[in-house]
């Protein structure tokens, strides 16, 4: 899985009117959970534009003034309610030995029979919940869709991994390929002419 690094300032402070301050000064309050102690600091809100701001999931390298590291991962996001700026962030401190739970973007791969017959991909989910050590979880899942016909489905069954662990249950349904009239009656054409095809005598 790709990693972030964000440059950012422990802070010792971190009563209301601290916090205001960071915040009138473009700094993002965040604190990192889950170590041995917890962790207060602020850094630029720029400095996460790449890693709210995308689809796509990091992990998180908090690299602090005092010289010390912390691998984590994004928590909880507080936007304001009018601006939508970042009001605060909170961390989870993740290890190399301990499984952490993510929500990993789906992406499909090939091109559903359905599909060509005229039918509509509607996704279920766009993101899959996983538990897992950081170092085997991957950027996406992946989903061939190249045998749905239409009123098939992909279930989140069909993208197990010995990497990681799906948190849906086995019937969560992750995307399927809706009907319509005139799309089955393409879809039935197309098979009888691939039947038609298999069947013909191969010519002398």
């Amino acid at each position: 899985m790709k990693s972030l690094t964000i440059n950012a300032s422990q802070r010792e402070s971190v009563g209301k009117k601290a916090t205001k301050a960071l915040r009138n000064a473009g700094q993002v309050p965040c604190v990192i959970y889950g170590g041995d102690t917890i962790v207060h600091f602020a850094a630029p809100e720029i400095a996460f534009k790449k890693l709210v701001y995308t689809p796509d999931v990091h992990t998180v390298v908090i690299a602090l003034d005092n010289g010390t590291t912390v691998n984590a991962i994004l928590q909880d996001i507080q936007f304001h309610p009018v601006t939508d700026r970042i009001l605060h962030i909170d961390f989870i401190e993740i290890f190399d030995d301990k499984p952490i739970t993510m929500e990993i973007p789906f992406k499909t791969t090939g091109t559903s029979r359905g599909v060509r017959a005229g039918g509509v991909l509607r996704f279920n989910l766009r993101r899959i919940k996983v538990k897992g050590l950081s170092s085997k979880l991957p950027d996406v899942i992946e989903g061939d869709i190249s045998e749905l016909k239409i009123g098939n489905k992909l279930y989140v069954t069909d993208l197990s991994s010995d990497d990681y662990t799906i948190l849906h249950p086995d019937n969560t349904v992750v995307c399927q390929v809706k009907t319509s009239r005139v799309a089955v009656v393409e879809e039935d054409e197309e098979e009888e002419t691939e039947g038609a095809a298999a069947e013909a005598p191969a010519e002398a």
